[in-house]
C-alpha cells in the first residue's frame, strides 16, 4: 500500500554535490531512469508539511555540516537502492536523526541506513555488479551541509513516484 510521507534528506556540499549529480544524470540517461537530487535520507515520517516546515529549523539549529566516511559502491534489487554509495553512520548523524524525530514529533520506525543513491532502476544483477566496479569516488569522506524535507510516495517503486517528490522545506547547516 502506497502512502505519502516526509523524507528528511542531507544534501552533499559542493563540489561533492556536483560530482554526484553528474553520476546520477549520466546513469539516468544511460539506463532511461529517473533523475533525482543526490541525498542521504536521515529519517522518513508522517506526511505533515506544516510539521516539517517547523521541524527543520529546530533540527538544524546549532548543527554543523556533517562529514561521513565513504565506504563502498554497492547495489541491491531494491528500486531505491539499485546502485548507491554506502557511508558510515557517526554520532553526529545519529543525533540529527533523533533531533528530526523529536522536532517533527514523529515516532515512525524508520531505520537509519546511511547511503547516497546513484541509480533508481530495475536492472540485472550482472549490470549492477559491473556498475559498482566502474565508479570511482575521489574522496574518502562526504560532507553534507544542508537539510531538506521532501514529500514522497512510499514505497518509491517507479519513475512516476520519483517525479512526484516535492521539497517542502530546506535549511542550511
Amino acid at each position: 500500500m502506497k502512502r505519502i510521507v516526509i523524507a528528511y534528506w542531507l544534501i552533499p556540499a559542493e563540489p561533492m554535490h556536483s560530482f554526484f549529480r553528474r553520476i546520477v544524470n549520466d546513469l539516468a540517461q544511460r539506463y532511461d531512469a529517473p533523475v533525482f537530487e543526490p541525498h542521504l535520507t536521515v529519517h522518513v515520517g508522517a506526511n505533515s508539511p506544516v510539521k516539517a516546515e517547523r521541524a527543520l529549523p529546530k533540527a538544524a539549529s546549532g548543527c554543523k555540516p556533517i562529514k561521513l566516511e565513504a565506504l563502498e559502491i554497492d547495489h541491491s534489487n531494491e528500486f531505491i537502492k539499485t546502485l548507491f554509495l554506502q557511508v558510515a553512520a557517526n554520532k553526529q548523524l545519529q543525533q540529527l536523526n533523533q533531533r528530526i524525530r523529536d522536532a517533527a514529533q514523529d515516532s515512525s520506525d524508520y531505520a537509519l541506513n546511511p547511503h547516497l543513491s546513484l541509480l533508481y532502476k530495475t536492472i540485472s544483477m550482472q549490470d549492477r555488479r559491473l556498475l559498482t566496479h566502474s565508479i570511482e569516488i575521489p574522496f574518502s569522506e562526504v560532507i553534507f551541509d544542508s537539510l531538506k524535507a521532501v514529500r514522497c510516495i512510499s514505497p518509491t517503486q517507479s519513475r512516476a513516484d520519483v517525479e512526484e517528490w516535492r521539497v517542502v522545506a530546506e535549511k542550511n547547516l
